[in-house]
């Protein structure tokens, strides 16, 4: 069922770009709210052996990006954390932020989107929490999951579209083919 879902997903690609996320016309209610909530809440591994075996497995392609080990162990964790939370499989996160930032957590694209996942900072106002660091991990991820979750939710499960929506470029599948060509290279 899962391989098949997977199939289905990869097979989806129509859509994709990076900077549109701040074109957004009027704030989707529903991702505001999913934010507020998720921002609150804070493990997600079964099992130590799970934990260890899917650490081992992501850690080698992840070194290319990061090499000190315990901060790729500390990456990893906080990645399958905050997917897990999200109900996002952790390795389609892993390649939105291989493509976005290449695991930077101080990138700042352009347009002013920041960290690992490239979140738009507008989206504290949004959310009562002006405060929040973007730049920080934790929050990064916390704010990019729930967003690349909402966003499956409103492409009705299409993947593609979904990271096409996160992206901005909705309509365009350059972007869509980068992240689900990542995940299926690298992270799967």
């Amino acid at each position: 069922m899962i391989r098949k879902t997977l199939i289905t997903l990869l097979l989806c690609l129509t859509w994709g770009g990076a900077e549109a996320q701040q074109k957004i016309p009027e704030i989707d209610p529903e991702l505001r709210l999913a934010l507020q909530e998720a921002v609150t809440q804070a493990d997600s591994f079964a099992d130590r052996f799970d934990a260890e075996v899917w650490l081992m497995a992501k850690s080698q392609p992840l070194a290319r990006y990061i090499k000190d080990p315990q901060q790729r162990m500390h990456v990893l964790k906080a990645v399958h954390r905050e997917a897990t939370l999200a109900g996002l499989r952790p390795e389609i996160v892993l390649a939105v932020i291989q493509i976005e930032s290449a695991f930077d957590p101080y990138a700042v694209s352009r347009v002013g989107a920041q960290g690992m996942m490239q979140v738009m900072p507008f989206w504290k106002k949004e959310i009562g929490r002006p405060d929040d660091n973007l730049i920080d991990m934790d929050t990064n991820l916390r704010y990019g999951c729930t967003i690349l979750k909402h966003y499956i939710g409103k492409a009705k499960g299409n993947l593609a579209n979904a990271l096409a929506y996160y992206n901005g470029s909705y309509g365009r599948h350059t972007y869509s083919s980068k992240v689900l060509d990542a995940w299926a290279t690298r992270w799967r």
